[in-house]
């Protein structure tokens, strides 16, 4: 299933679109995270109107709760969340990895205690597929297993060996025409077990590649060199997935790599709290100077928080832990990604990605400003 129309190259980025049930998506795309099937302190309403064209939610948490049977019932989840643009569902692998609930890998699949009430659950690759294919998302992500930073070779040289098995056996447990399948290249921090693992599975021939695995604690010059390690190898027909990540440097970097799509919790978690981000970096809105600051957060964003409440009344909001604070920096961050992906998009279609990455790496000051 040929998935992704590559429309124009600017050096290794690269414009496309991709196919879904739901709609075609704008590629490079940012996915905000709606992990049980919701962008927290957001509306879908809101993300229509932001411009959002695609959002990611979680096999491991829906199937925990409300329960994948429950959502099929009710007619899936976009019918469910009245959300009618299309839908990305991460396998868990890195939910089970990540929660510090008890797991135990087999070669049959994981066994792990729920982290909402310790009940004990065991996932196959082929019912995480069922969960994927009773959710009714658009894009399914394969079983993985995601190996801690730092681990052993020998431990990491099985664990791709397992991933790869649980890739086959999710390529043939779906029957749903329908839905793309993506393989996720794991390897952990070891170039060779990286390109082994990517050379695996695109003998496998999956509708895209995640990459998996990174931005697990490791040195970001040591995630990027992962990274470069195989994106050359990478069929230029498929989209290729960075998980997890995250950061707007982060992404324009990806970007530079050849990447169509990302995604984290970043603007979302930060924005709960009070992390604002601007056209130079992140401004703290609980900071004290800001106190009778009457500029909105950034003086060149159309967000309707910006557009509507100064500096001043958000941090009244959230040092008063008004609730109002999460919806209103939530709207403004969304927003401000997107802005960036659109950006992004514009540079590269009109052949200046290189002067536009350069231009914001210069005026990107990253974390904590001061402004």
């Amino acid at each position: 299933m040929e998935i992704i129309e590559i429309l124009k190259k600017s050096e290794n980025a690269r414009l496309g679109i991709l196919k879904t049930n739901h709609g075609n998506v704008d590629t490079p795309v940012f996915m905000p995270v709606g992990t049980q099937g919701t962008i927290k302190a957001a509306t879908h309403k809101d993300l229509k109107e932001i411009g959002i064209q695609m959002i990611l939610s979680n096999a491991y948490h829906l199937y925990l709760r409300p329960g994948d049977t429950l959502i099929k019932d009710l007619g899936g989840i976009h019918k469910f969340s009245s959300w009618d643009k299309a839908v990305l569902t991460d396998s868990g692998g890195y939910q089970i990895f990540s929660l510090g609930v008890l797991r135990k890998i087999r070669p049959e699949g994981v066994e792990f205690q729920s982290h909402i009430d310790g009940s004990k659950h065991f996932l196959t690759p082929e019912r995480v597929i069922e969960i994927q294919d009773n959710i009714g998302s658009d894009i399914w992500m394969c079983l993985d297993e995601c190996v801690p930073y730092p681990s052993s070779y020998e431990y990491t040289e099985k664990s791709i060996e397992l991933t790869k098995k649980w890739a086959e056996r999710s390529k043939k447990a779906k029957k749903n025409g329908k839905a793309a399948l993506f393989g996720i290249i794991q390897g952990g921090f070891y170039k060779d077990l990286r390109i082994r693992s990517a050379n695996e599975l695109i003998e496998l021939d999956f509708d895209g590649y995640a990459i998996g695995g990174l931005s697990v604690g490791e040195p970001k010059s040591l995630m990027w060199d992962m990274v470069d390690a195989i994106m050359e190898m990478l069929p230029h027909d498929k989209p290729r997935y960075l998980m997890g990540l995250g950061f707007p440097e982060d992404i324009i970097e990806g970007v530079k790599r050849g990447i169509d799509m990302f995604d984290c919790i970043i603007p979302t978690r930060v924005a709960r709290n009070g992390g604002l981000f601007t056209w130079e970096g992140k401004i703290n809105i609980k900071n004290a100077k800001y106190q009778k600051d009457k500029r909105p957060i950034d003086e060149n964003c159309g967000c309707y928080t910006c557009r509507t409440y100064s500096r001043a009344y958000l941090r009244h909001l959230i040092v008063s832990h008004e609730l109002t604070s999460f919806y209103l920096n939530t709207l403004h961050n969304i927003y401000f990604y997107n802005e960036l992906l659109k950006k992004i998009r514009e540079a590269i279609k009109m052949d200046v990605f290189d002067e536009f990455y350069n231009e914001f790496k210069s005026r990107w000051k990253g974390g904590e400003i001061n402004d």
